[in-house]
């Protein structure tokens, strides 16, 4: 019992368990600024000349700012474990891949910054696990394409979306019709050409729609658009209103605009690209009756077509119209015809049937349709037996048949007659629609007065050359009745409608009526003849004067040296002369006499100095050559 209090006088003495102690902070990269003292943790690294993501991080942070750097990737390791983490910033770097699942942990993320980057597509695994993400800011990247998947994990949290200035042509409409709870959308300066009717109808907190500068040529009406009030700019907006910003496209200013010309807005700089007649006019300065669809003409379409069985066929229909039409095809049995097994519709109008049968056989209806209305053309197609099989390297031996595309024999007068005939079958014609006086570059176009139509506005030209597909337009007055086409080219054929521009009295709108139709043909231009042209002309003429003058010269330098030559290298005209003598020198070594002086001096050479004596006397005819 005496060993008890002394273990209880001892049991004061014994040191107390420590508190856990809080973890250890990781060091602060280099050159970046970190705030660890109080919560929240943050790591600041602006333009700290960073090549890639610190391996040191605070895994605790939750602010990460990494903007203005040169940063070209990010890695699966970069980010990992930083579950705490709610704003990252890597704008203004050099980042051109982003690997799969970088931002897997990021599950507490709520703003991504990746602007100012060099992405040029973004996948469907690069974004995953950002299931807390509110704002994404991609602009001014490259980006070229948009996976249908790379918004899933956000599309339920994000608010604010930035795709500008960027080179889109298409986005995943379906995908972004899915953020129901986006509130701006930045799509401005890409280069989309079409919006989806119906794009926006689900986005019911939109309240900013940001499409200017890119190449919309129509805003197709949306439910969204008509719930809200549409404004231009955001300030002094009540919260209900849609701010939307469309200017800088190349607006085709026709009847597909007028919902929207309707809308009450405040000032903006839209302007309408075309027609050629509104071309560069303000848009909320053009009036409601100004926005004009044009119905479809059929142009252009086969003529009866005759194939064997077993054999392809191709149908065609053109047609214009404002705005362009949309070609469909009706078979016999009254089917829409579309891409199957057996057949192709291309945009541009033609049907291809791959393999005819003998039941395709019959009448085609061509049916092209816009916004003002439809037209409709019927090509006839018949399927007519199989060829005869063909053995290789002989012939059949059945004469061929008329229609056979394998016949060597050439076709008869009839079927001639009959395929020129379906050849000139074209648009509709009118007799009331003349041509006449046609040349080579002009034509003058006559049509009856339509004075009778009430509310009769102008008259409206189209035509287009049988080489091109380009439509040209002309406007006139309602008084006129003719006019003169002075634009076009020789030899070629044209199909020339003229329309009627009238008030619709039941809709108050602005409606068209054709008159007529007729196709004719110009002159071929004559070929120039007579004289040569004038820069022809005149460079022949200076290289044959060239040519004289140099032989000229040329015979005249021979002539000089033949003449120097025959006359022993004396000038022309003078004899040759002795040598004149007018004294005989001797030279002598100390003895008197003359001597006979040479007949020529040697030349002189410098010899040492030495005194000689010279005699010299007059030489004359009796002088005696050996002395006195």
């Amino acid at each position: 019992m005496a060993v008890l209090p002394l273990l209880l006088c001892l049991l004061p003495l014994a040191p107390a368990s420590s508190p856990p102690q809080p973890a250890t902070p990781s060091p602060c990269p280099r050159r970046c600024r970190c705030q660890t003292q109080s919560l929240p943790l943050s790591v600041l690294c602006p333009g700290a000349g960073l090549l890639f993501v610190p391996p040191s991080l605070d895994r605790r942070a939750a602010e990460l700012r990494l903007a203005d750097n040169f940063i070209a990737t990010v890695r699966r390791r970069d980010l990992a474990n930083m579950t705490g983490l709610l704003h990252l910033s890597l704008s203004r770097n050099t980042i051109r891949h982003v690997a799969a699942g970088a931002f897997a942990d990021l599950r507490a993320l709520r703003a991504l910054h990746l602007d100012g980057n060099r992405l040029t597509s973004l996948g469907e695994g690069q974004l995953r696990g950002l299931v807390n993400l509110r704002h994404l800011i991609l602009s001014n990247n490259q980006l070229a394409a948009l996976a249908a998947g790379a918004l899933d994990d956000c599309a339920e949290t994000l608010e604010d979306l930035d795709l500008s200035y960027n080179n889109l042509e298409q986005l995943p409409w379906e995908a972004l019709g899915r953020l129901g709870n986006v509130n701006t959308l930045g799509l401005d300066h890409n280069l989309l050409a079409s919006v989806p009717a119906g794009a926006f109808s689900r986005l019911h907190k939109l309240a900013r729609l940001d499409m200017t500068s890119n190449r919309l040529t129509t805003i197709p009406p949306d439910p969204l658009f008509s719930r809200l009030p549409l404004l231009a700019r955001p300030r002094g907006s009540p919260a209900s209103a849609l701010v939307l910003a469309f200017g800088g496209n190349p607006l085709h200013c026709n009847c597909e605009l007028v919902w929207l010309r309707r809308l009450a807005r405040e000032d903006d700089l839209e302007a309408c690209a075309s027609p050629p007649a509104l071309g560069g006019r303000y848009f909320w300065a053009v009036g409601e009756e100004e926005f004009v669809c044009e119905p479809p003409v059929v142009t252009h379409r086969s003529p009866p077509l005759a194939v064997p069985a077993g054999r392809p066929a191709a149908l065609r229909c053109r047609a214009v119209g404002d705005p362009e039409p949309r070609v469909r095809w009706v078979s016999p049995h009254g089917r829409l015809l579309g891409n199957s097994s057996r057949a192709r519709a291309f945009p541009n109008g033609t049907l291809e049937l791959l393999v005819t049968e003998p039941g395709d056989g019959g009448i085609f209806t061509c049916i092209a349709a816009n916004a003002a209305g439809e037209a409709t053309a019927a090509v006839e197609l018949t399927v007519g037996p199989p060829p005869p099989p063909q053995l290789a390297n002989s012939t059949s031996c059945d004469p061929p048949r008329d229609g056979d595309p394998d016949a060597l024999t050439p076709p008869s007068a009839a079927s001639v007659s009959a395929s020129a005939k379906a050849a000139d079958a074209g648009p509709p014609t009118d007799r009331g629609v003349q041509v006449t006086e046609h040349g080579a570059t002009a034509a003058l176009v006559q049509w009856p007065d339509q004075r009778p139509i009430p509310g009769i506005r102008m008259y409206q030209i189209q035509y287009n050359s049988s080489a091109d597909d380009i439509l040209v337009y002309r406007m006139i007055p309602a008084d006129s009745s003719s006019f003169l086409l002075t634009d076009l080219a020789s030899g070629r054929t044209y199909d020339l409608c003229v329309l009627a521009v009238y008030e619709d009295g039941a809709t108050g709108l602005t409606a068209t009526r054709p008159v007529g139709c007729r196709r004719f043909s110009t002159e071929p231009a004559l070929r120039p003849c007579g004289a040569p042209r004038a820069p022809f002309l005149g460079g022949t003429m200076i290289i044959a004067l060239g040519g004289v003058i140099v032989a000229s010269v040329l015979v005249f330098t021979f002539v000089l040296l033949m003449r120097y030559k025959v006359h022993g290298g004396q000038p022309p005209g003078k004899a040759k002369a002795p040598a004149p003598v007018s004294s005989v020198c001797s030279q002598t070594n100390g003895a008197l006499g003359p001597t006979l002086a040479p007949p020529a001096p040697e030349p002189a050479v410098p010899r040492a100095h030495t005194v000689v004596q010279l005699d010299c006397e007059p030489w004359g005819p009796n002088h005696d050559l050996m002395g006195p």
